[in-house]
């Protein structure tokens, strides 16, 4: 189990930050609060310090966050890699639980893949409680696999909680790692679109 104590770099004021965040449901208030990071001045991808320096994040920024935040808990700083068909973005949570009680935070701009609370008995079942809000404006369901959970621990001599440079080479290795495909070719021949309801409501957007 990680050190509690070690500050992995941080500074005190980052620290004071992070441990006051000491339940994922205060990690998800937290990054829920910060405004979305809509990269006016082109694509980021901001270690933690940056994004408590910026106050902004996008998915992928709040994953590596609520990750840090975590890992300051005494659990294994753990995300995942939800993959989208090519007219869709991709999106990241931040993984906490344990077997048979899995939960994810999420920062996003979506009305629906947002926090999931910690009853899901696999990694699979938490991630299937995404797809079916997880479309395009068309209505088209869009989420095809998942990645393996990832330890950013592994990242550790890269400094990914206090970089000031782009953390591209582990958005990269979210790509590259193995990924679990949730669908069958008959059944993705098959989907139905969401109803116009729910592509209203799919809509909105938090700013």
């Amino acid at each position: 189990m990680p050190d509690r104590r070690s500050s992995f770099g941080l500074a005190r004021r980052e620290l004071r930050i992070l441990r006051r965040l000491n339940t994922p449901a205060k990690i998800q208030d937290f990054l829920t609060n910060l405004p979305f990071n809509g990269e006016p001045r082109g694509e980021t991808c901001m270690s933690p310090r940056r994004v408590l320096r910026t106050g902004k994040a996008h998915c992928m920024e709040g994953a590596l966050l609520a990750a840090a935040a975590l890992r300051l808990q005494g659990r294994p700083p753990l995300i995942i890699d939800l993959c989208a068909t090519d007219e869709d973005d991709d999106h990241e949570i931040a993984l906490f639980g344990g077997p048979g009680c899995w939960g994810a935070v999420s920062k996003t701009g979506s009305p629906v893949l947002r926090y999931r609370e910690p009853i899901y008995r696999s990694i699979r079942e938490l991630i299937m409680s995404y797809f079916h809000e997880y479309f395009m404006n068309n209505g088209r369901k869009t989420l095809r696999s998942y990645s393996v959970p990832i330890d950013l621990s592994r990242f550790d001599k890269r400094g990914w909680m206090t970089a000031e440079d782009d953390l591209w080479d582990i958005a990269d290795y979210m790509t590259d790692v193995r990924h679990h495909r949730i669908l069958t070719p008959a059944q993705t021949a098959h989907l139905r679109k969401a109803d116009p309801i729910e592509i209203k409501a799919g809509r909105m957007q938090e700013k």
